[in-house]
This record gives C-alpha cells, structure tokens and sequence, in this order.
C-alpha cells in the first residue's frame, strides 16, 4: 500500500509539473492561477445561469395558465404564429423553453406541424432580447448599484405573502442575479486582470479562426443549454477587448446551432410529428449558421450599417444586432414556405409503417432545467382529455348492451370494452407518473393545486373506466345465463343509464372549458336524480324479492343499479374538481 501511494504521488508531482509548463507555455499562467480563473468563472457563470433560470420560472409562474389564450394565436395563420413565438420567449427569456413546448404540443396534438413552424422561427427572434438587455444595461453604469436593491425589493415582495407577489418577487431577484453574475465574469474577464489575454491569440488565423470560433460556440452552448447566456458570455468579453467583432460574431453563429440541443432532447422519445418539429428547428438554425459563414463578411457589413459608430465604441451592440439580424432575416425568407418545411420534415422522417396498439405512452422529457410547467400541465390536460373521451366511449358501447341484450352485444363489443379498460389502466399509470414529475418543477400555489385536482380527475376516470366494464361483465352474465328480467324492468334502467351518461357530458364537456356554477347546479341535479331512481329501483327489487322472485336474477339487477349509480357519483366528484379550477 505504501509503495502505492509512493508511485501515486510520484505521477502527480510529474503532471503538476507537466500541466504547470504546459499552461504557462500557452497561457502565460502557471497551474494555480489559472484553477483560479476556472473556479471565478465556474462561479460567474452559476451566478448568470442561475438568474436567467430563476427570472425565467417567476414570470413563467406569473403567466401561470394564460398558456391557454397564447395557444389560440399558436393555431392561427403563421404570422400570429411567429408573432406568439417571439412574444412568448421574450416573456420566459428561453427560446429552448419555448420551442420544447412546441415539440409538446406538437406531440400531444395540440398544434399541427405546418402550425408549430411559425412558433419556432418566432421563438429562434424573440431569444435575442436577452443580448439586447445586457448590451443596454450591462455596462452602461455600475450593475452593483442597481442590482442589489432590485434584489432586495423582489426579496421582500417575494416574503411578504398578503400582498400575492411572490412569482413577480422571484423574477426580480432573477434579474439582479443576472447582472451580478455579469459584473462578476466582467471582472473576472477584464484585461487589467490578463487571465484570459492568451485569447486574443486565435484571432489571428484567417478564416481557421471563424470556424474554431463557431465550433466554440457549439460547445458552449450545448454545454450551458442557452444561446443566450452564451452571447451575454461573448458581448462581455468583447467589451473587455478579448475579443475580436470576428471572432465575437463566429462564436454567436455557433451557438444558434448548440441551441437545438433542447429541442433534440425534447423529441428524442416522443412521436414522428414532434421529432419532425425538433428537426425544422435544428435544420432552421443549422442552415442560418452555414449561410451565415459563407457570407461572413457581408453580414458583419451589414451590422456595420445598421448600428451607427464605430464597432470599437460600441462592440455590445453590433453584437446583440448580428445576433437579432440574422435570426429575423432568416425567419422572414422561410417564413412564407412552411407548408413546405413541413412536407419536407415529413419526407426526412417519414411515418413508423408499425405502430404499436393499445399501448400508452407518455413521457416526460427532461431537457436541462427548460421545462415549462404550464406547458406541461396543458399537455397533461390534452391527455386526461383524451382519456375522457376513452371513457366516453365506452360508455356508449355499453349502453347498447341494455337494447340489445344478445349474444350479438357479446360478440360486438365485449373484446373491445376489455382492450379499452386495459388501456384506460396504463393511462392512469403513466398520466399519474407524468403528474408527480410535473410537481417538482418550480409551480405556481395555483399550479400546485391544479395538479392535485388532475391526479383526482385521472383516477375518477379511469374508476369510471372501471365501472363501464363491470356492467358489461354483469349484462355479459345476464346473457349467458339466459337472466330474464321483465321489460318494464329494462324501461327502467335505460332512462337510468341514460341520466349517467348525461352527467358525464357535463363533465367531459367542462375538461375543455371550466365547470362554471350554472354547469356546476347541473350536474349535482343529475346527481340527486340518480341518487333518487337508484333507491327506487332498489325498493322495486328488494319488493320482488319478498314476494319470492328469482335471487340471483334480483341481486345481479341491483348490483346493475349500484354500478351505474357509482359511475354518476364519479363524474359528480370530477364536475367538483373541475368547478375549482382556475380559468
């Protein structure tokens, strides 16, 4: 052990030596310094990622379900389309956030793919507002002095519960974090300090230096999951003189491609339509940067133009108006053409020729802390949408079974009532996995609550499901076993089920627009309806069974009675969920 650790230390006396001359040769540092300068900047950049994140999550939780009313201008013409898409990522400061959302949505259903086109080129313009803020505010005055009372006022709206500010709170104290974090990698990069001088270097390679620039950028924004915090990262420096308008703008061509790391991820499992999605947005930003660096040097022209003086007066702006200039450009030329993006994404990934039947699916993609939870929840509220309708469904295939009580309802729909009660038993599975995945993400009171009342839904549905196939199974006995029962019997149960399936139409109809009062005092009208016929028919059997009718005959009716009456009571419990829910 002793002669192990002898020849341990002996290795690493010899590669502190190695790394000490290999990074003062390249560096012109020695090997402490320079662990220095990489635990400043670790600590900068956690600053910076930390606040976006966090400035991020408080307005996302401010808007909470007004998710819903930008979806309606998502399913417009594709001008509003592009309009929502860059409205919605200046708001949540991530176009990764957005376009994961889109991918979704897509993937649920909720927005064709010619419709999620506009989304995402308006997502890829709106992402530029972040450059535009640190190139106006970050190094215009002192960050220090504005940013701790700003953190300091959203630390106090963010405590003082009575006044209901805590989201706004949260994205203040975000957006002092920001520019702390700025301030901090400023300093941290600033030429006094000559940590970073040696960078200078790679400007001095030609065309070489554009393509190790855009590599560069690749990395680091795949890496950090943000084009924005990379282009904050690069106007920095530049305004620090590290580097160069070249090799500033190389480095922002490049991480228009990491960006689409999100959307990868997002669609990685997901359904043809939602990968196709992430491929126009991959495809959009990869074919911006490759155009963007065969006609380099007319683009930096162009910026040139644009921006008045000088680009060594004012770096941070010819930045942040490359990055706005080439996205728009690119967003306007494709803009007309979506119905052919989209027919292209579909020739690229053309449809599995087998899909899987009656298995259920969903996943949550985790995409490195870009996860929307209004987006998510509305995804959610699609899929117990869906598994509503499943129950309805059923529902109907049963009630055949009370008209025609033959072997004919048996051969007709009995397979298919089980296939459908199967799957209706994964959905409440993985819709119930996806919920609790939902509550950890950083959520609204309201939100909260709204998770709560949805795992309720989903287990009241898929009981419902429950009951759908046990009266099946119980009408199924009634027929093998030649069960008689008189028709003034059956003419009592028919207006019965159909008082059931009239509760569950107020329901299903309030899972797409919220249970208001008057819809509310409708369903437990129903409920008290049923409730009352259920003890009648009750009486009528228990009354037939005294004067001797057949037991088992009688027994099975009631328990006909009881099951109906508990798949009202269910859509009873769903109407009260559903008449909590926030708009």
């Amino acid at each position: 052990m002793t002669r192990r650790i002898l020849f341990l230390s002996c290795i690493l006396c010899v590669c502190t030596v190695a790394h000490e001359r290999f990074f003062f040769y390249y560096t012109g540092m020695n090997f402490s310094s320079f662990l220095k300068l990489v635990v400043q900047l670790i600590g900068s950049l956690g600053f910076l990622l930390y606040g976006m994140k966090m400035m991020s999550d408080g307005i996302q939780k401010s808007a909470g379900n007004r998710l819903k009313k930008a979806l309606g201008f998502m399913t417009g013409n594709r001008f509003l389309a592009l309009l929502t898409g860059m409205i919605l990522t200046m708001i949540i400061q991530s176009s990764g956030a957005t376009t994961v959302m889109v991918v979704s949505f897509v993937n649920a259903g909720l927005l064709t793919l010619t419709q999620s086109v506009g989304v995402i080129f308006g997502a890829n313009i709106g992402t530029t507002i972040t450059a535009w803020i640190v190139a106006l505010f970050g190094f215009s005055f002192s960050i220090s002095s504005f940013a701790i009372p700003i953190f300091g006022f959203g630390y106090i709206l963010s405590a003082v519960k009575k006044i209901h500010k805590e989201n706004l709170g949260q994205a203040l104290m975000g957006f002092a974090l920001l520019f702390c974090g700025l301030d901090m990698l400023s300093s941290t990069v600033s030429p006094d300090s000559g940590n970073l001088n040696f960078m200078s270097a790679l400007d001095d390679w030609g065309f070489l230096s554009i393509l190790i620039g855009v590599v560069i950028g690749i990395l680091i924004t795949a890496l950090l999951h943000s084009s924005s915090a990379t282009t904050a990262i690069v106007i920095t420096m530049a305004f620090n003189k590290l580097l160069s308008w070249e090799f500033s703008a190389s480095i922002v061509i490049g991480s228009e491609i990491g960006s689409t790391i999100d959307a990868v991820l997002a669609a990685w499992t997901s359904k043809d339509n939602a990968k196709r999605a992430a491929f126009i947005h991959v495809m959009f930003n990869v074919v911006m940067a490759v155009l963007a660096i065969v006609f380099f040097t007319p683009l930096l022209r162009l910026v040139d133009f644009l921006v008045p003086g000088t680009v060594d007066s004012n770096i941070t702006y010819h930045i942040a108006m490359l990055h706005t200039t080439l996205k728009t450009v690119m967003a306007l030329v494709l803009l007309p053409f979506t119905h052919q993006i989209a027919g292209f994404a579909e020739q690229i990934i053309r449809s599995k020729e087998v899909e899987q039947k009656n298995v259920y699916v969903l996943e949550f993609s985790e995409t490195g802390g870009k996860e929307n939870a209004a987006a998510y929840l509305l995804r959610a509220e699609k899929e117990i949408s869906d598994m509503g309708d499943l129950v309805g469904k059923m529902f109907r295939r049963v009630q055949t079974g009370f008209t025609d009580r033959t072997e004919n309802f048996i051969a007709k729909h009995f397979q298919t009532l089980t296939e459908q009660e199967d799957y209706a038993d994964q959905m409440k599975e993985q819709l119930t996995k996806y919920l609790v995945a939902c509550s950890r993400l950083p959520l609204s009171e309201s939100q909260s609550g709204d998770i709560s009342r949805k795992m309720q839904i989903v287990d009241d549905l898929e009981s419902m499901s429950d009951e759908c196939y046990s009266i099946a199974v119980l009408l199924k006995r009634t027929i093998d076993k030649n069960m008689r029962f008189t028709e003034e019997d059956l003419n009592r149960l028919v207006p019965y089920m159909s008082l059931a399936g009239k509760s569950f139409e107020v329901v299903r109809a309030g899972m797409d627009n919220k249970v208001g009062e008057a819809q509310f005092a409708q369903a437990q009208g129903i409920e008290d309806d049923i409730d009352a016929q259920r003890k009648s028919l009750k009486k009528v059997a228990r009354k037939r069974l005294e004067e001797g009718a057949d037991v088992k005959t009688e027994l099975l009716y009631i328990d006909l009675v009881r099951q109906i009456e508990k798949f009202g009571d269910r859509a009873y419990s769903i109407s009260e969920a559903l008449s909590q829910s926030e708009a």
